[in-house]
C-alpha cells in the first residue's frame, strides 16, 4: 500500500491553487448572502418602525356604562309564607225526617238555591189527620160528659145543703167531674202531639243555602233520620288550613287568601289549641270576605306576612355574582369609578330580589344589573343611580 501511494503522482502547485480559490470563492459568496439577509431584516424592521411611528395612535376604548344604585340599608324585612288549605262552607247539614213515614212530595233538587224556612219535602199525613179527627171526637164527648158532671155536682150540692142528698153522692159527682177534666187535658195533649208530628212531617231549610244532594225522589217509606238532602250555606265561606306551631294569632290576623290567583281579605275565626297528630300542625279557620263564594273544596293558599329583624338591603337577583367556594358577591363602584367586589350573605330570597347582609358603608354605589359585563378593577361610567 505504501508503495502504491508513493507511485501516485502529486498534484501540481497550480492545481492546488485553483482548488483553494474555488473554496474561498464559495465562502465569500455565502458570507455575502448572509450579510444581505441581515441587512434586509434590519432595514425592514426599521422601515416598519418608522411607518408605525408615522401612523396616528388609535382612540382609547370607551368606558362601559353600568346601571347603579346607592346602598339603602333597612333594619327589618318582611317574609311572606304560604300554607295550603281548602275552601269549605260556613255551615253544612244533612237533612232528614225525625219520624218514619212515606215521602209524599219533594220540592227541591240538587243545585237549587233555597231560603230559610222553605219546605223541601213532606210526608204523607193521612194517618195523622185520621188520628186527629179521632182525638177531636173523643174530646167533644168528654166535654159533653163534663158538662153533665158539672150539673150533677151543682144539684147534689144544693140538695146536700137542704139535707136531701148525702155527702157521698156529692163526693162521687165531684170525682167524676175531675176525672173528665183530666181526660180532656189528656186529649188536648194528644192533639198537640199530632200537631207536632204534622210539623215534623216536613223538611224546612234551616238557613239560606244551596242543595248539594237529594237522596230521595218521592213515594219511598223512610225511616227516622234517613238522609234526604244535603244543604250548604253559600255566604261567608271559610278556609281550613294547618299552620306551624310558631305562628301566633297576631301573625295570622294579617293573612290573605289566594284562590286561583284572586286574593281575598281573610278574618281569623279560630285557632285550635290542639295539634293534628298526623301533620303536627294547628288548625286555623279563616272567613273569606266575599259575596261570590268560590267553589267549595277548591285549594286555597293562606298568605301570612311576618317581619324579621335584621340589618341588610334589598338587591335584584341579577346583581348577584357567584364567588369562590360558593360565596355570593356583588359589584360596587368606588369614587374613582373602579369596579370592586364585596361579599354578601343572602338572608332571604324571592323570585326577583334578595335581602342580603353586607359590610358596606351607607351610600355605597352598587352595580344593579349585568355584573358579567364588567370585571373587578375595570373603570366604568355610572348609569342612573336611584
Amino acid at each position: 500500500m505504501q508503495d502504491d501511494q508513493q507511485a501516485m503522482p502529486k498534484p501540481s502547485f497550480r492545481a492546488r491553487a485553483r482548488r483553494g480559490f474555488r473554496v474561498i470563492s464559495r465562502g465569500v459568496a455565502t458570507l455575502a448572502v448572509v450579510a444581505g439577509a441581515v441587512f434586509a431584516v434590519q432595514f425592514g424592521a426599521s422601515e416598519l418602525g418608522r411607518r408605525a411611528d408615522a401612523a396616528p395612535a388609535p382612540d382609547p376604548a370607551p368606558l362601559i356604562p353600568v346601571s347603579t344604585a346607592p346602598a339603602v340599608f333597612l333594619e327589618e324585612y318582611a317574609v311572606q309564607r304560604a300554607f295550603v288549605g281548602q275552601v269549605e262552607p260556613q255551615k253544612t247539614v244533612a237533612l232528614s225526617f225525625e219520624l218514619p213515614g212515606r215521602l209524599a212530595a219533594i220540592h227541591a233538587g240538587e243545585g237549587d238555591r233555597v231560603r230559610k224556612g222553605t219546605v223541601l219535602a213532606s210526608q204523607d199525613l193521612a194517618l195523622l189527620h185520621a188520628e186527629r179527627s179521632r182525638l177531636e171526637a173523643s174530646r167533644e164527648a168528654a166535654r159533653a160528659q163534663l158538662r153533665f158532671a158539672e150539673q150533677t155536682v151543682e144539684r147534689n150540692a144544693a140538695l146536700s145543703q137542704r139535707g136531701f142528698a148525702s155527702q157521698a153522692g156529692l163526693d162521687e159527682a165531684l170525682s167524676r167531674q175531675d176525672e173528665l177534666r183530666a181526660r180532656i187535658a189528656e186529649l188536648d195533649a194528644a192533639l198537640r202531639d199530632v200537631d207536632i208530628r204534622v210539623s215534623k212531617s216536613r223538611i224546612l231549610a234551616p238557613f239560606d243555602g244551596r242543595v248539594t244532594e237529594r237522596l230521595a225522589d218521592g213515594g219511598e217509606t223512610l225511616s227516622a233520620g234517613q238522609r234526604v238532602f244535603g244543604l250548604v250555606e253559600m255566604t261567608r265561606p271559610q278556609v281550613r288550613v294547618g299552620v306551624p306551631l310558631d305562628l301566633t294569632e297576631a301573625a295570622l290576623a294579617k293573612s290573605e287568601i289566594d284562590i286561583d290567583g284572586t286574593e281575598y281579605t281573610a278574618t281569623l275565626v279560630a285557632l285550635r289549641p290542639d295539634i293534628d297528630p298526623v301533620t303536627r300542625t294547628r288548625t286555623a279557620v279563616f272567613e273569606i270576605d266575599t259575596d261570590a263564594a268560590p267553589t267549595f273544596g277548591r285549594t286555597a293558599r293562606v298568605l301570612v306576612t311576618e317581619t324579621v329583624e335584621a340589618r341588610g338591603l334589598w338587591l335584584p337577583t341579577t346583581s348577584l355574582k357567584e364567588g369562590v367556594r360558593g360565596q355570593w358577591t356583588i359589584l360596587t363602584v368606588d369614587a374613582g369609578q373602579i369596579v370592586r367586589a364585596a361579599p354578601v350573605e343572602v338572608l332571604h330570597a324571592e323570585s326577583d330580589r334578595v335581602f342580603v347582609r353586607a359590610a358596606l358603608p351607607e351610600g355605597t354605589v352598587l352595580v344593579k344589573d349585568g355584573p358579567q359585563r364588567v370585571t373587578v378593577g375595570q373603570r366604568v361610567t355610572l348609569g342612573d343611580a336611584r
